[in-house]
């Protein structure tokens, strides 16, 4: 279960998505602390489920991904468990979210251009079992897009010990 975090912890996690290639000696230089101490206190958050891995961000553009969606997708019966498995073995997806509403779940793709949304769409999305329908938004712009994720104290939930 995870406990507060103090100002070290929250300076550390920021240093963290800032640049998740940081040294811990770098970290240490800027708290003013020593390596090994940012060391175990990277250990502890990682421990204590605040810190859920590491990875690179890639530019999409360059890949030949420049195209997002998202997709409302809609599904008959009850049962979604099977639905959203088969979604999340699809490489283009890249979030799957269950949603309130007439539709189940809200998609985020990404794909090379509106032929592979189009094959995205029929030969990936349509053949899932239970999947009766989708609705499908083209992203012309974005502004903002991060995982970056605020670790201010008010955005914390309170954790009774």
């Amino acid at each position: 279960m995870p406990t507060t975090l103090d100002d070290v912890d929250r300076k550390i996690l920021r240093a963290l998505q800032q640049n998740a290639r940081v040294s811990n000696a770098e970290i240490a230089r800027q708290l003013g602390m020593v390596p090994s101490a940012i060391l175990e206190r990277i250990r502890k958050l990682e421990e204590r489920g605040y810190v859920l891995g590491y990875e690179a961000r890639l530019n999409p553009r360059l890949l030949g991904r420049s195209l997002v969606a998202f997709i409302q997708v809609k599904t008959e019966g009850r049962e979604h468990g099977g639905v959203a498995e088969a979604l999340s073995r699809v490489p283009e997806i890249l979030e799957i979210h269950t949603i309130a509403g007439e539709d189940c779940y809200l998609l985020k793709v990404r794909v090379a251009d509106i032929e592979g949304l189009r094959a995205l769409l029929s030969e990936k999305i349509a053949a899932v079992p239970a999947v009766v329908g989708t609705k499908t938004t083209v992203v012309l712009g974005t502004k903002k897009e991060t995982g970056h994720l605020p670790v201010e104290p008010a955005a914390l939930p309170v954790v009774s010990r």
